[in-house]
């Protein structure tokens, strides 16, 4: 056991961010908003239901409506619809352990802010983007919207000094 703990300043797995996966309420609803989003369709898309993902996901017999969706930087977003009656939605709640949320970072926070609107997605502040006006992000301009199934979106505008 001794010998998988990594040295100080070695990282013992991680090389790379693979994807980031979220559970939706529909697989339509929420490709449809990517898609107007981001400007591009899903890369891929496909149900799943293979033995081996039961292994995985610790549900026997599942079957899961899944798409990739390529995020700025090269990053996948996988969206997983899972075929069970008995699942429920989360709060959307910020503060709520286990509640995540998806940061973009963006040239113009007002300009995405307004885009990820006309998307279908609700702000958490109508006033739009807020300045960061203390910490290591003083200066940025950030907003937290609410998309698909309550999921939070924070757009992200580096500040000036940032993005030289």
């Amino acid at each position: 056991m001794a010998d998988t703990i990594a040295k100080p300043g070695r990282v013992a797995t991680a090389t790379a961010v693979h994807h980031v996966g979220m559970s939706v309420a529909s697989i339509d609803d929420a490709l449809a908003f990517w898609k107007r989003f981001l400007g591009a369709p899903a890369l891929w898309r496909e149900l799943l239901n293979r033995p081996y993902l039961a292994k995985i996901i610790g549900i026997p017999g599942v079957s899961i409506k899944g798409a990739f969706v390529e995020l700025p930087g090269g990053v996948i977003l996988e969206l997983l619809d899972y075929e069970a009656p008995d699942k429920s939605s989360n709060s959307e709640a910020t503060a709520n352990p286990g509640n995540i949320h998806l940061c973009l970072a963006v040239e113009d926070a007002l300009l995405a802010w307004e885009h990820a609107v006309a998307c279908g997605a609700k702000p958490v502040s109508r006033e739009g983007p807020v300045e960061v006006d203390g910490g290591p992000n003083v200066g940025a301009r950030v907003a937290y919207l609410r998309i698909h199934d309550g999921i939070t979106l924070e757009l992200f505008q580096p500040p000036a000094r940032a993005r030289k």
